[in-house]
Order: C-alpha cells, then structure tokens, then sequence
C-alpha cells in the first residue's frame, strides 16, 4: 500500500468499518469454519500482514482530535486492560480475558500476569468449544442447512444489486475466489471470511491456530477442562435474525474495503496490545467526515452480534464462575460499556478488576 493514514479511507467508511469490527466478535467461528473447509494446508510461516497504526498518523496529523478520542475512551465503563480478575466470597478467583480473533505474534503472546492466571485455572472458557471438533460445521449443516447454504431458490448473483455483481466477482476473483463457488452460500458466511485480512486466512490455512483456540488447545493438551459459553449454532442464528439484504449489503461492502484492512488490523492489534479496547469503536468512527455514529442497521447489529450475546455468556459463565479458577476468554469487544461483560458481571454481584 502506497497511502498512509486516515485519508486513505473511503468516504462510508465508518459504518463498514464498524461493521467489520463486530464481525471481530463472530470471528472465531469465521476462522474456524476458513481452516473446516479448506481442503489443503499451506507450509506453516511467519506471513507480514503490513499496515499502518492510524492512531500513530493521526497523532502527528490531528493531536488534537486524537485527543477528544481518548477522552472519550477514558469515559467508556471499563474501557482499559484486557484482564480480570473476578472475586466472590468463598470461592476460588476466576479471570476474564479479552482476547482478538487473530493469529498476530503479538495477540498471541500473553502477558506475564494473564500466563500465570491461565496457566493457574482449572476449567479454560472460549466461546464455543465446538471450535475443537473438526466435524462440527457439517453437524450444524446437517442440522438446520439454512444457517449456512440457500436450501431455497436464492443465490447470491440474484440477491446483489445488478450495478454491484461485477465489482463483486472481481473483488472475490482478488482474493482467489469465485462467485460460481460461492453463489449458494449465505452472504454472512462468506463476509465473515472476507472480513479477515488475507495474512490471517494464509496463517490460518498453514495451521497457525488463533488466540482462542490455541489456549484451548493447549488446555487440552494440559488435561484441563474446556468449555464454551455459545454453540457454533447460537452464532450462526444470530446472523440468520438479521435482515437478508443487510447481509448482503456488508458482502459488497467488505469487499469495497478490502485494500484497506491491514491498516484497519494493524490499529486495533497495537489498541488491543496497549489494553485500549474503548478506543477502537470511538477512532474508527471518527474517520468519517462527520465523524458521526452509525444508523439502525448498525445498532440492530450490534444489539445481536455483541449486546444480546453479552448477556447469554454471562448467565452462561456464572455456574463456572461460582466453582471457582476459570479462565474465561472472549472477544476484548464483549468487555467494555454499560453493556459488556465487566459491568454484567459486576451487576450479578461479583467483584471484577482489572490487574
């Protein structure tokens, strides 16, 4: 990429960027199902996503605005560090940890303090365990096959608006993929693995697990218990819930935004390494002209997608919590906010801190 910056970024940026970063909390299954259906495996390697950290370029070129958004970040409830520790009296301390989707280097070395909780619990929580089956994507298929495949006359070539189908075929043909091979599949599918830079599927496809499941991997490995607070199919409905052309709206979208995803990735792994979770939603808002929030397409899908998934894992998480030494892992976006897990749980009575 030649272009640095926040002026690189298309002028609907804002509610596609936003967009990409809820399918972040969704994309520990998208990768899963990338690695499920990928017949061969690549040579294992360190792959350079490149990028720019646009906070870095927006500190030299607007300190200013750079400083309102940390301002506001600052503000967010519970907005700063990626590690809990959650107290309740008379049982064994149990940790939340935020984690990203990713096979970064840097996302997947922990730090000292979060090793030693991980390595110290007894029962290790992700968001769906079923991430260790191979077989479980075509299980959920036999099941219920409208979660992911048209069991109707649908194809995605009669859902795309006829001025975008060919800016479609060529976006997918860019990242080695055919509409033709596709054109059955539902459009939240395909978007989710769109929405991952071409370093992480690369990585992904060369057998490079991402944080999640290497933690539960290795867990496994320890013989500690593993579970999960969502099944591959709570996720998948939650997709199916929301308006069809939505979907296919976001596919296009993806796509139009694909140049600028290692720029996209790289800003939030160094937000997310610096514990500064608050600030991802506020910066990549701010990259709008108008630096204004986002419509009801939005809103509904963040309700979902983030909130209403909030507060299934945590009724799910309670009993676990209540035995006592878990480490519970989840996406660092379920963390932050009124709505997030850290004021959830803080609501069911346990005491969280950050550490």
């Amino acid at each position: 990429m030649t272009q640095t910056g926040p002026t690189i970024f298309l002028d609907r940026m804002t509610e596609n960027a936003l967009r990409l970063l809820a399918f972040l909390s969704w994309l520990l299954l998208a990768s899963f199902l990338i690695v499920a259906f990928t017949a061969t495996r690549a040579r294992a390697e360190d792959v350079s996503c490149g990028g720019h950290d646009l906070v870095a370029a927006m500190a030299k070129t607007e300190p200013e605005k750079l400083a309102a958004l940390r301002k506001e970040a600052a503000s967010t409830q519970n907005g700063k560090g990626i590690l809990w520790k959650i107290e309740k009296p008379g049982t064994k301390p149990s940790w939340l940890f935020g984690t990203m989707h990713l096979t970064d280097p840097r996302v997947l070395k922990l730090s000292d303090t979060a090793e030693t909780a991980y390595q110290g619990a007894g029962t290790i929580v992700i968001e769906t365990d079923e991430v260790l089956d191979p077989k479980a994507p075509m299980k959920v298929m036999a099941q219920d096959p409208g979660l992911m495949m048209f069991t109707d006359d649908n194809t995605l070539e009669k859902l795309i608006p006829a001025d975008k189908l060919e800016g479609v075929k060529a976006g997918l043909a860019a990242r080695g993929l055919s509409l033709a091979a596709l054109n059955k599949m539902q459009p939240w599918i395909v978007t989710s693995m769109l929405a991952m830079s071409p370093c992480e599927l690369e990585r992904g496809k060369s057998g490079v697990a991402f944080l999640d499941i290497k933690l539960a991997q290795d867990a496994k490995a320890q013989g500690k218990e593993v579970t999960g607070l969502e099944t591959i199919k709570d996720q998948l409905s939650a997709m199916a819930s929301l308006p069809l052309k939505f979907h296919v709206e976001g596919l296009v979208e993806t796509l139009n935004l694909a140049a600028k995803l290692p720029d996209m990735f790289e800003t939030m792994v160094v937000l997310y390494t610096h514990g500064d979770t608050a600030m991802i939603f506020p910066f990549m808002r701010s990259l709008s002209p108008d630096g204004t929030a986002t419509g009801e397409n939005y809103a509904a899908f963040e309700e979902k997608m983030v909130d209403a998934r909030n507060r299934v894992m945590v009724e799910r998480a309670a009993p676990i919590i209540d035995k006592g030494n878990a480490f519970i892992a989840v996406g660092a976006l379920h963390l932050p906010g009124e709505k997030g897990l850290v004021t959830l749980l803080r609501s069911k009575g346990y005491t969280v801190t950050a550490q």
